[in-house]
């Protein structure tokens, strides 16, 4: 009768340590691919704040334009256009 609960706890100890293992590899497994993947991803956002370094200049350059067509609106006003 002893003998027969160590084999069951044996058993059941086993069995239970499979479905943790069934359960962890995938989720490793995912946790690998992403960690990959993040890599990419970081290099591609590291590549779009080279490409997009330019916009911070933008409100500068929308005021130069703004005061160029106020200039511009003033001289035709003067020649009477």
């Amino acid at each position: 009768m002893i003998e027969t609960g160590w084999a069951i706890g044996y058993t059941v100890g086993i069995v239970v340590v499979l479905v943790v293992v069934a359960l962890v590899v995938p989720i490793l497994v995912l946790a690998h691919r992403i960690g990959r993947q993040a890599g990419a991803i970081d290099a591609s956002l590291q590549q779009s704040v080279v490409n997009t370094a330019g916009l911070a200049g933008l409100s500068t350059t929308i005021e130069s334009a703004d005061t160029i067509v106020a200039g511009l609106r003033r001289g035709r006003k003067r020649l009477g256009g």
